[in-house]
């Protein structure tokens, strides 16, 4: 008996995602996006917790978004309490594309603290996508506890993540800017420096922000920018 035709794409992509070259995973998870099929999630979940190719599991995730949010959103719900690190990271970074309010209730703040810095950053990224209204105070508080974690591309991510809430956040900037960390202190400043001036690059509020911590508050931010960032 020959396989209907669709049933015999389904096969061929499934066995596609699977296969030693990247390339042609990476044609696999495309062909799962153009031709949405049910079948198709579990096994591009799968992949996300393991796949190591960074354009793949991109496109894993384009995929993914495909496929209809009450299919997809229950399955990557479960994903992000999985004990691997890659499949929870990449659980919320597609979340964070989907867009669906009803994935909330899996942004803990135990999860926007993770130990893993890739979990983490992409917890506060899908966080102010998914963030109901009413709750971006409470989101800043808990955002503001990871000021000052990590190197400038960690420090980069939540500070956007942060101004992506707008000046709701200024409350918990200013806490935190006068607490005794001068870390801490010197990101808090960076960040609203950022809300304040877009334009300002990153390194170059965080430098001038140090700057106020070491002088004292009688110094001030500077003004400019910097390419990047």
């Amino acid at each position: 008996m020959t396989l209907p035709t669709q049933d015999t794409d389904v096969t061929h992509a499934l066995r596609g995602l699977e296969a030693d070259r990247s390339a042609v995973r990476l044609r696999a998870a495309m062909a799962a996006g153009t031709t949405p099929d049910p079948r198709f999630v579990g096994k591009l979940l799968e992949r996300c917790a393991v796949e190591p190719d960074f354009q793949v599991r991109e496109m894993l995730t384009w995929a993914l978004t495909r496929h209809p949010a009450a299919v997809t959103v229950p399955a990557l719900i479960g994903e992000v309490r999985s004990e691997r690190d890659q499949a929870r990271s990449q659980a919320l970074h597609t979340l964070s594309k989907i867009g669906d309010r009803q994935a909330w209730p899996v942004i803990t703040r135990a999860l926007l603290s993770d130990a893993e810095d890739e979990v983490a950053r992409s917890a506060w990224r899908a966080a102010v996508v998914l963030v109901p209204s009413g709750e971006e105070n409470e989101l800043a508080d808990a955002l503001a506890t990871q000021l000052g974690r990590g190197g400038r591309e960690m420090q980069l991510s939540l500070s956007r993540a942060l101004i992506a809430l707008g000046e709701v956040i200024l409350p918990a900037l200013h806490t935190s800017a006068a607490g005794p960390d001068p870390g801490v202190r010197a990101h808090a400043l960076a960040t609203e420096q950022l809300l304040r001036d877009p334009d300002a690059g990153f390194g170059f509020a965080i430098d001038e922000a140090k700057r106020v911590v070491a002088l004292g508050p009688d110094a001030a931010i500077g003004t400019g920018g910097e390419e990047g960032d």
